[in-house]
């Protein structure tokens, strides 16, 4: 159950990714097209920039279902199944960690607790934290950072999901000694 979640999120992942991909190339084209035109509309520079950090964050997160990411295999290759199972379980468990820490610094940074106990006063919680998050803008277009920033808190929703459901497959393997383990639940 818990891998066909991280299934669907990958692929809802994607496609809002391949969605932005297109967006960015929009966005450069008008920009390439109105500077050459001498009239430049100057926030799509930083709306591109910002389409493409999303973008890159959600293919990321992608990734991390996948095992898609960049790796150097000359280990785990010469290993045995049941040493490269327990491999795989660890470097699992490690991808957790790192996802769990990002959701925490995540936490600290968007202190939605201390917003909360301001009342969600922007100004009372600027002043109480010295935590300027929710009231920096954007240069060009206007927008407050939080909502470009907030692509964080969902790669790290989508990174712990993706490295939990990595993990609930590896990690029977790896107990098994590298035995294919049967979960019953398919991409």
């Amino acid at each position: 159950m818990l891998y066909r979640l991280s299934a669907l999120w990958a692929r809802a992942e994607i496609a809002l990714a391949a969605l932005l991909a297109a967006l960015v190339t929009v966005l450069i084209l008008v920009n390439v097209a109105t500077r050459s035109a001498r009239m430049a509309i100057y926030w799509i520079d930083e709306a591109a920039i910002y389409a493409m950090i999303w973008m890159t964050f959600l293919a990321a997160s992608a990734a991390v279902h996948q095992r898609s990411a960049v790796a150097v295999t000359l280990i785990p290759d010469m290993l045995s199944p049941r040493s490269r199972a327990r491999l795989t379980a660890m470097l699992d468990l490690v991808a957790l960690g790192f996802g769990l820490a990002i959701a925490w610094f995540c936490w600290i940074w968007f202190d939605p607790a201390g917003f909360a106990a301001a009342g969600f006063d922007v100004e009372a919680f600027q002043g109480a934290t010295f935590n300027f998050i929710y009231a920096e803008p954007t240069t060009t277009l206007g927008i407050r950072k939080a909502w470009v920033w907030l692509i964080m808190l969902i790669f790290s929703f989508g990174f712990v999901l993706h490295a939990l459901a990595n993990l609930s497959r590896s990690l029977p393997v790896a107990l098994k000694g590298g035995e294919e383990a049967s979960t019953g639940d398919t991409a």
